[in-house]
Protein backbone atom coordinates (compact mmCIF):
# COMPACT_ATOMS: atom_id res chain seq x y z
CA UNK A 1 0.00 0.00 0.00
CA UNK A 2 1.71 3.81 -0.72
CA UNK A 3 2.43 5.11 2.34
CA UNK A 4 4.71 7.59 4.46
CA UNK A 5 6.78 6.34 7.60
CA UNK A 6 7.95 9.02 9.68
CA UNK A 7 10.33 8.16 12.80
CA UNK A 8 9.13 10.61 15.41
CA UNK A 9 11.78 12.00 18.29
CA UNK A 10 10.37 9.49 20.75
CA UNK A 11 10.42 6.10 19.53
CA UNK A 12 8.53 4.64 22.83
CA UNK A 13 5.10 7.16 22.43
CA UNK A 14 2.18 5.45 20.06
CA UNK A 15 3.21 5.39 16.55
CA UNK A 16 0.11 7.10 14.49
CA UNK A 17 -1.89 5.57 12.29
CA UNK A 18 -2.80 8.18 9.52
CA UNK A 19 -5.93 6.80 7.60
CA UNK A 20 -7.52 9.90 5.06
CA UNK A 21 -10.88 10.14 3.97
CA UNK A 22 -12.63 9.81 0.47
CA UNK A 23 -10.25 11.15 -1.91
CA UNK A 24 -7.82 12.01 0.41
CA UNK A 25 -4.11 10.57 0.58
CA UNK A 26 -1.58 9.47 2.54
CA UNK A 27 -0.63 13.26 2.89
CA UNK A 28 -3.72 14.49 3.96
CA UNK A 29 -3.60 14.07 7.56
CA UNK A 30 -0.17 14.81 8.50
CA UNK A 31 -0.35 18.28 9.46
CA UNK A 32 -3.00 16.43 11.67
CA UNK A 33 -0.41 14.29 13.36
CA UNK A 34 1.73 16.73 13.91
CA UNK A 35 -0.84 18.84 16.48
CA UNK A 36 -2.10 15.85 17.76
CA UNK A 37 1.82 14.45 18.61
CA UNK A 38 4.83 16.02 16.97
CA UNK A 39 6.81 13.79 18.73
CA UNK A 40 5.04 10.65 17.88
CA UNK A 41 5.94 8.37 14.80
CA UNK A 42 3.95 8.52 11.88
CA UNK A 43 2.59 5.84 9.35
CA UNK A 44 0.14 7.29 6.87
CA UNK A 45 -1.58 5.19 4.46
CA UNK A 46 -3.60 5.39 1.32
CA UNK A 47 -6.50 3.53 0.68
CA UNK A 48 -6.30 1.05 -2.55
CA UNK A 49 -10.07 1.49 -4.09
CA UNK A 50 -10.73 4.53 -6.59
CA UNK A 51 -13.48 5.45 -6.54
CA UNK A 52 -14.27 7.80 -9.53
CA UNK A 53 -10.47 8.45 -9.44
CA UNK A 54 -10.84 9.35 -5.63
CA UNK A 55 -8.45 6.64 -3.32
CA UNK A 56 -10.89 5.01 -0.26
CA UNK A 57 -10.34 2.06 1.91
CA UNK A 58 -13.34 -0.04 0.86
CA UNK A 59 -15.85 -0.22 -1.78
CA UNK A 60 -19.21 1.07 -1.04
CA UNK A 61 -22.75 0.37 -2.80
CA UNK A 62 -23.99 3.73 -2.59
CA UNK A 63 -23.36 7.05 0.03
CA UNK A 64 -23.66 5.65 3.42
CA UNK A 65 -23.96 2.16 2.27
CA UNK A 66 -20.50 -0.15 2.43
CA UNK A 67 -19.67 -3.47 0.38
CA UNK A 68 -19.39 -5.36 3.24
CA UNK A 69 -17.21 -8.51 2.04
CA UNK A 70 -14.89 -5.68 0.51
CA UNK A 71 -14.49 -3.93 3.74
CA UNK A 72 -13.73 -7.37 5.32
CA UNK A 73 -11.31 -8.21 2.75
CA UNK A 74 -9.70 -4.56 3.11
CA UNK A 75 -9.17 -4.93 6.75
CA UNK A 76 -7.51 -7.80 6.49
CA UNK A 77 -5.40 -6.18 3.94
CA UNK A 78 -4.25 -3.15 5.65
CA UNK A 79 -3.63 -5.86 8.83
CA UNK A 80 -1.18 -7.76 7.03
CA UNK A 81 0.33 -4.35 5.13
CA UNK A 82 0.88 -2.89 9.45
CA UNK A 83 2.47 -6.33 9.99
CA UNK A 84 4.82 -5.85 6.98
CA UNK A 85 5.42 -2.42 7.58
CA UNK A 86 6.13 -2.66 11.06
CA UNK A 87 9.17 -4.85 10.13
CA UNK A 88 10.60 -3.18 6.90
CA UNK A 89 10.14 0.02 9.05
CA UNK A 90 11.21 -1.15 12.66
CA UNK A 91 8.31 0.21 14.99
CA UNK A 92 6.67 -1.62 17.27
CA UNK A 93 2.93 -3.24 15.66
CA UNK A 94 1.51 -3.19 19.23
CA UNK A 95 2.00 0.27 20.51
CA UNK A 96 -0.47 1.79 17.30
CA UNK A 97 -3.04 5.13 17.84
CA UNK A 98 -4.94 5.32 14.53
CA UNK A 99 -6.06 8.33 13.36
CA UNK A 100 -8.62 8.53 10.62
CA UNK A 101 -11.02 10.41 8.87
CA UNK A 102 -14.47 9.81 7.73
CA UNK A 103 -13.57 6.58 5.02
CA UNK A 104 -10.42 6.04 7.29
CA UNK A 105 -12.47 6.31 10.75
CA UNK A 106 -14.57 3.56 9.54
CA UNK A 107 -11.96 1.24 8.20
CA UNK A 108 -9.82 1.84 11.41
CA UNK A 109 -13.40 0.65 13.58
CA UNK A 110 -13.58 -2.32 11.36
CA UNK A 111 -10.01 -3.04 12.63
CA UNK A 112 -11.46 -2.62 16.12
CA UNK A 113 -14.51 -4.82 15.33
CA UNK A 114 -12.07 -7.92 13.66
CA UNK A 115 -8.92 -7.65 15.64
CA UNK A 116 -8.07 -7.25 19.23
CA UNK A 117 -4.20 -6.79 18.57
CA UNK A 118 -4.00 -4.34 15.98
CA UNK A 119 -4.78 -0.82 17.65
CA UNK A 120 -3.52 0.17 21.13
CA UNK A 121 -5.99 3.28 20.57
CA UNK A 122 -8.14 5.08 18.15
CA UNK A 123 -9.36 8.75 17.23
CA UNK A 124 -12.01 8.07 14.94
CA UNK A 125 -13.80 11.68 13.23
CA UNK A 126 -17.21 11.15 11.92
CA UNK A 127 -17.26 7.77 11.70
CA UNK A 128 -19.98 5.07 10.95
CA UNK A 129 -20.77 1.45 12.51
CA UNK A 130 -18.76 -0.76 10.08
CA UNK A 131 -20.12 -3.74 10.22
CA UNK A 132 -23.63 -5.21 12.39
CA UNK A 133 -23.20 -8.93 11.85
CA UNK A 134 -20.10 -9.71 13.40
CA UNK A 135 -18.85 -10.99 17.01
CA UNK A 136 -16.49 -8.84 18.03
CA UNK A 137 -12.66 -9.37 19.79
CA UNK A 138 -12.40 -8.58 23.35
CA UNK A 139 -11.55 -4.78 23.25
CA UNK A 140 -10.96 -4.69 26.94
CA UNK A 141 -8.86 -1.57 27.59
CA UNK A 142 -8.80 -0.19 24.10
CA UNK A 143 -10.05 3.70 24.49
CA UNK A 144 -11.59 4.81 21.41
CA UNK A 145 -12.64 8.73 20.77
CA UNK A 146 -14.88 9.79 18.34
CA UNK A 147 -15.66 12.95 17.12
CA UNK A 148 -19.88 13.72 15.44
CA UNK A 149 -21.33 16.14 14.48
CA UNK A 150 -24.80 17.17 15.33
CA UNK A 151 -25.67 18.14 11.70
CA UNK A 152 -23.54 15.48 10.05
CA UNK A 153 -25.95 14.25 6.33
CA UNK A 154 -23.14 11.66 6.24
CA UNK A 155 -22.84 10.26 9.74
CA UNK A 156 -25.84 10.62 12.03
CA UNK A 157 -25.76 11.09 15.18
CA UNK A 158 -27.33 7.41 15.78
CA UNK A 159 -24.32 5.56 13.84
CA UNK A 160 -22.04 7.77 16.43
CA UNK A 161 -23.83 6.40 19.62
CA UNK A 162 -24.51 2.93 18.15
CA UNK A 163 -20.53 2.52 17.34
CA UNK A 164 -20.01 3.92 21.08
CA UNK A 165 -22.15 1.14 22.58
CA UNK A 166 -20.71 -1.47 20.51
CA UNK A 167 -17.36 -0.74 21.82
CA UNK A 168 -18.05 -0.24 25.01
CA UNK A 169 -19.74 -3.80 25.06
CA UNK A 170 -16.76 -4.95 23.98
CA UNK A 171 -14.71 -4.15 26.65
CA UNK A 172 -13.62 -0.66 24.82
CA UNK A 173 -13.24 2.66 26.43
CA UNK A 174 -15.40 4.94 23.86
CA UNK A 175 -16.12 8.78 23.91
CA UNK A 176 -18.24 11.00 21.73
CA UNK A 177 -16.97 14.28 21.30
CA UNK A 178 -19.86 16.73 19.94
CA UNK A 179 -19.20 19.03 17.60
CA UNK A 180 -22.11 21.39 16.42
CA UNK A 181 -21.05 21.21 12.41
CA UNK A 182 -21.45 18.99 9.98
CA UNK A 183 -19.16 16.19 8.42
CA UNK A 184 -16.20 18.18 8.39
CA UNK A 185 -12.84 18.17 10.02
CA UNK A 186 -12.58 21.00 12.16
CA UNK A 187 -9.41 23.02 14.40
CA UNK A 188 -11.67 22.79 17.37
CA UNK A 189 -12.13 18.90 17.27
CA UNK A 190 -8.92 17.95 16.34
CA UNK A 191 -8.36 19.92 19.78
CA UNK A 192 -10.58 17.96 21.46
CA UNK A 193 -8.29 15.08 20.27
CA UNK A 194 -5.45 16.51 20.98
CA UNK A 195 -5.94 16.64 25.11
CA UNK A 196 -8.18 13.58 24.98
CA UNK A 197 -4.95 11.97 23.37
CA UNK A 198 -2.72 13.33 26.26
CA UNK A 199 -4.20 12.43 29.26
CA UNK A 200 -5.56 8.50 27.75
CA UNK A 201 -2.94 7.38 25.23
CA UNK A 202 0.43 8.68 26.55
CA UNK A 203 -0.66 7.47 30.31
CA UNK A 204 -1.31 3.97 28.91
CA UNK A 205 1.92 4.05 27.51
CA UNK A 206 4.20 4.94 30.34
CA UNK A 207 1.86 2.68 32.12
CA UNK A 208 2.80 -0.52 29.63
CA UNK A 209 6.64 0.74 29.76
Amino acid sequence: MNHIFKQGAAPDKPVLLLLHGTGGTEHDLLGLAKIIDPEASVLSVRGNVLENGMPRFFKRLAEGVFDEKDLVFRTEELRDFIIEAAETCQFDARNLTAIGYSNGANIAASLLFHYADVLKAAILHHPMVPLRDVSMPDLTGVPVWIAAGTNDPICPAQEAEELQQRLDAAGASATVHWVDTGHQLTMEEVEAAKAWYEKICISINKQDN
